[in-house]
């Protein structure tokens, strides 16, 4: 038998223990990494303090790929924090960022005319009233109800009529909101003649968000849309809070008419109706 050299088995174990708490390290660091401010736009706006949301109602608003998006300006989001690396049909689980930074501001982007990021449900489609597992159609869609996502069935999301693309005008007249959503994880697209959305495709999950500030684009384009300065609320709560359609969102012309891009204070009120 031979005999066993504790000098070495010791050099061994030292190596792999440094190895260990090197992996551990890099993996708790690259964690908090992720929920700091990594962006350095729009900090000025960020950093003000706004007086505290009492609202006792949500705006139902669904959101794509141009405002909620992985390893893109001004957040830059990890796959991991915005459920990118689970999306699927009907998937309605709070986004990892989102449910750890409860109270934290960030700025959101909100598109471009004609690829905007923020849509405004104004109509619930009989459809999704019929669609269960509730009697209303709201709540059957967060629910995923059969038609509406769920075991990826999406029969009632194809034409659905009513479902309006927020520009500077509308986005401006949501400032004080909080707002419940559905996140997408690719673009939605609307129709013009006749108007309708298709709001097929998978799904990200759920966030919750009061709407605090609305800015001008820094970014130059001329057809960009304004930075909405958000905080973030606790979706867990906010669920369960009367929803609410934002009945005059401003309906477009056309996918480039208007051209509404600067956010105005001299804007009309939101008609928030309760969402069956």
């Amino acid at each position: 038998m031979k005999q066993i050299n504790f000098s070495k088995l010791l050099k061994i174990s030292s190596v792999m223990l440094v190895v260990c708490v090197v992996c551990s390290c890099t993996y708790i660091d690259d964690k908090m990494d992720s929920f700091d401010n990594r962006s350095g736009l729009y900090s000025e706006e960020v950093e003000k303090s706004y007086p505290k949301s009492k609202s006792s109602g949500a705006v139902f608003l669904l959101i794509d790929e141009e405002s909620i998006d992985n390893d893109s300006e001004p957040n830059m989001f990890k796959d991991w924090e915005i459920n990118g690396n689970i999306s699927e049909i009907g998937l309605r689980k709070i986004l990892p960022y989102f449910k750890e930074n409860v109270g934290k501001q960030i700025p959101l982007f909100t598109g471009q005319v004609g690829d905007e990021g923020w849509f405004a449900p104004t109509y619930i489609p009989t459809s999704w009233s019929d669609a269960g597992p509730g009697s209303d159609g709201s709540f059957n869609y967060f629910m995923a109800g059969l038609g509406l996502g769920y075991n990826g069935n999406e029969e009632h999301l194809e034409k659905v009529p009513g479902v309006v693309p927020l520009r500077a005008s509308g986005i401006s007249m949501l400032k004080g909101k909080t707002v419940y959503a559905v996140v997408y994880e690719d673009d939605l697209s609307v129709n013009y003649t006749p108007f309708y959305a298709n709001l097929k495709g998978e799904n990200l999950g759920v966030v919750a968000f009061t709407i605090l500030e609305v800015v001008e684009s820094k970014e130059g384009s001329s057809s960009s849309l304004p930075v909405a300065i958000v905080r973030i609320e606790d979706a867990s709560l906010v669920s369960t809070y009367p929803l609410m359609l934002f009945s005059n969102a401003p309906i477009p012309f056309s996918s480039s008419e208007p051209m509404d891009i600067k956010p105005s204070i001299n804007v009309a009120s939101a008609k928030l109706v309760d969402a069956w």
